[in-house]
């Protein structure tokens, strides 16, 4: 048997989730304009725990979210993993933010093409697309949106915390923009199970998530006025 404790913390949803064998048990979360992550995560952990009669020992391993995603979120769920990591003795498992909500796009939009895409500032975004059988197709990178954007891999489902962005400049685009996907810690149940019976596990010390400051934007095409 195989319980893990998951922590998604890369963007402004606060999300923690308990699993077994690969199979989500309960997930507890939570959005806001602000970084709530400082006050609720270990709220979130001691509840979600509480409500499932699971205590921290009976755990196999930590999953937390490797980003791309904010400093400020990232900081607070790879410490807290780490901590916890480090008092039970337990591997720690890492799950790419956009890999974690293509894999929720997946379920709800089979066999479609997804473009998984979070929030940087303005027009910028950070993205990874896949084809209709879950193959990346396009690279992590951080974009500006503008018209053509990403005009080769259409048709696709648009999700992630930077979707509503799209929504003007792409108005008349062969897409489907899904906002009710966004990171949560429900998709890194599969992709995590996977992972631990490969022993694909992190290094607790040494271990570093990606921030979006790791990433740099690539320039607008147009030409300056």
């Amino acid at each position: 048997m195989a319980k893990f404790l998951h922590i998604e913390t890369s963007t402004k949803v606060c999300s923690v989730a308990l699993s077994e064998n690969g199979q989500l048990i309960d997930l507890l979360e939570e959005s806001s304009d602000a970084y709530i992550h400082s006050e609720r995560l270990t709220v979130f952990i001691d509840q979600i725990c509480k409500q499932n009669n699971c205590k921290l020992n009976e755990l196999s391993a930590i999953v937390v979210t490797s980003g791309p995603g904010s400093y400020t979120g990232l900081r607070i769920g790879v410490s807290t993993a780490k901590g916890l990591c480090y008092a039970l003795s337990i591997p720690l498992i890492a799950v790419n933010t956009l890999v974690s909500i293509a894999s929720l796009a997946q379920k709800k939009h089979p066999n479609s093409s997804i473009c998984a895409m979070i929030d940087a500032r303005r027009m910028e975004v950070f993205s990874t697309i896949f084809d209709g059988d879950f193959k990346i197709v396009k690279s992590l990178s951080a974009d500006i949106l503008e018209e053509k954007t990403y005009e080769a891999f259409l048709p696709i489902v648009v999700c992630g915390d930077g979707a509503n962005k799209t929504k003007e400049i792409w108005g008349n685009r062969d897409l489907l923009i899904d906002e009710t996907i966004v990171s949560s810690a429900a998709g890194q149940v599969e992709i995590a199970f996977e992972k631990f019976k490969n022993e694909e596990f992190e290094d607790v010390a040494y271990f570093e998530p990606k921030y979006l400051k790791d990433f740099v934007v690539t320039p607008s095409k147009k030409k300056p006025f």
